[in-house]
């Protein structure tokens, strides 16, 4: 028996957490405005985010959230249009992740560079919509929760004053979300007409009592404009292309922030909303069609368009966020093979999520190094860059074979897993054998382009001799760590595949 009882609102801790250090970031800069004490302002940010993944954990190991002895499913109702279970635990501690790598590189990368509290602030801001958009279960909350995260996000693309590339590209995210925003509103409002509720579980429940026959066509367009919704908040064809855009003018680090932790944010609501709300078969029968087909030609489409784009690109910028369109592509298998009623591969699609956190936001950082050092942002630039750092090109190269899926990196079991879930599924949808051969067809394009930066790193000659380049403390240790935990997470997969499937089964029940 437990020592004492935690009351049901701490279950949303770990976003709590991230919200006290933003609201802490917010009172220290009223408070001194002009200050440039960059360590106690990137330590305090990194602190919330550590203790919020500590808390998370924490959770996790206690099994907060799973089902009980009694058979309840063990959720916990913290407030009202939340919910914590594994699924939500799980994506805190992505976002949890991904967040303190931003900010321990942020340290080193906003050097000279003004609003560095809001820098923090808006950083750890966003970290809270995404970590609420975890728990959230009622539509409102997670319209609340995505605004949370994307608001911050504009602000945080366009910080760079000076930079007209940074501007513009805040400007272009800012227009495209605001449409995307009423898209997805506009998709809940048509949701609430046909069924007279927002909580997810309640929507179910009049889907599968028959009472939203009478509202097919209502139903169905909303359940689209909801996908519309969550393709912008993912980067998924075709609401991606603020994507490249973004991703360019934006600082690196927050290049890696909104490709990493926000992709995985916009998919744990993506997964909630469409295995709790819309259950496969009665939402079949009202609307004629079952939704996953919807995302099977998603999947397809938005990886091969990804990858393809991204084969095609000069600026390494660009290459990673085309590439990281591709990944959406590879995540959203998790839904498209849902209708074999198997937890393997929406579990497959949350591996590669958590994986993902830290390749990709690595990759983002060791771009983010390369324009601390001034180096240029085509593949040519790249050039030699092994002879002065080879320790951080060594990582370069972990981070893109694993985002290849080359064994013996983390990206190869998790591509892994979502092939062998797309042949199960299979069994169910023959269509998910198109997916599955996408999936490697995608993955060979890959290596392709993500082999040219290996070649440029380490085998082709510099176009031109470069000074000594500094190692900057905080960005090394961010790419360092997000190296070896890609190399490690392999022979360590085993509790990554059990929570992952914790996860989906928390979903799916």
């Amino acid at each position: 028996m437990a020592l004492f009882q935690l009351a049901d609102w701490t279950a949303l801790a770990p976003a709590l957490i991230l919200a006290g250090t933003a609201l802490a970031l917010f009172v220290f800069d009223s408070i001194s405005p002009h200050s440039t004490n960059r360590s106690l302002l990137a330590g305090t940010a990194a602190g919330g985010a550590l203790a919020s993944l500590a808390v998370a954990v924490w959770f996790t190991v206690a099994g907060v959230g799973t089902p009980t002895v009694d058979g309840g499913l063990g959720e916990i109702d913290p407030i009202h249009g939340f919910v914590v279970d594994q699924m939500a635990l799980y994506f805190m501690i992505i976002v949890a992740i991904v967040t303190a790598l931003i900010v321990v590189a942020s340290y080193d990368y906003l050097v000279g560079h003004a609003y560095q509290a809001e820098y923090y602030s808006l950083v750890v801001l966003a970290a809270t919509g995404m970590s609420m958009m975890a728990a959230a279960d009622s539509l409102v909350t997670i319209f609340i929760a995505l605004e949370l995260a994307s608001l911050p996000s504009y602000a945080l693309v366009s910080i760079l004053k000076d930079n007209r590339g940074s501007v513009e590209a805040g400007l272009k995210y800012f227009l495209i979300g605001a449409l995307s925003s009423a898209i997805f509103l506009y998709g809940i409002s048509l949701v609430y007409g046909a069924t007279g509720y927002l909580e997810l579980a309640a929507i179910a429940e009049v889907i599968a009592d028959g009472e939203a026959d009478a509202y097919g066509g209502l139903l169905g367009l909303g359940i689209l404009m909801l996908i519309g919704g969550f393709a912008f908040k993912t980067a998924s064809v075709p609401f991606h292309f603020w994507a490249p855009e973004a991703y360019e003018g934006a600082p690196a680090p927050i290049s890696a922030f909104l490709s990493s932790a926000s992709k995985a944010a916009g998919f744990v609501v993506l997964f909630r909303v469409f295995t709790e709300a819309f259950p496969l078969a009665e939402t079949a029968a009202v609307i004629g069609l079952e939704w996953t087909h919807a995302f099977i030609v998603l999947a397809i489409v938005t990886m091969t368009v990804g990858n393809f784009a991204a084969a095609t690109q000069d600026n390494v910028k660009r290459m990673l966020a085309y590439s990281s369109i591709g990944h959406a592509g590879y995540a959203l298998i998790g839904l498209a093979g849902l209708g074999a009623g198997s937890e393997l591969v929406m579990g497959a699609a949350m591996m590669h999520l958590l994986v993902y956190g830290f390749m990709n936001t690595g990759a983002f950082l060791f771009v983010a190094l390369a324009e601390h050092w001034g180096v240029g942002r085509t593949f040519e630039d790249y050039n030699g860059l092994s002879t002065q750092a080879p320790v951080a090109c060594a990582a370069m190269a972990v981070f893109l074979f694993s985002l290849a899926g080359i064994p013996p990196f983390g990206g190869f079991f998790s591509k892994f897993f979502l092939f062998m879930g797309a042949l199960e599924a299979s069994a169910a949808n023959t269509a998910m054998l198109a997916v599955a051969a996408a999936l490697v067809v995608n993955s060979a394009l890959s290596l392709y382009y993500y082999s040219r930066l290996v070649k440029a790193l380490w085998i082709e000659e510099p176009a031109t001799t470069r000074d000594r380049l500094a190692q900057p403390t905080g960005l090394y240790a961010a790419i360092i760590v997000a190296a070896v935990m890609t190399v490690l997470i392999l022979p360590g997969f085993g509790p990554v595949v059990d929570a992952a499937l914790e996860a989906a089964v928390a979903a799916l029940d």
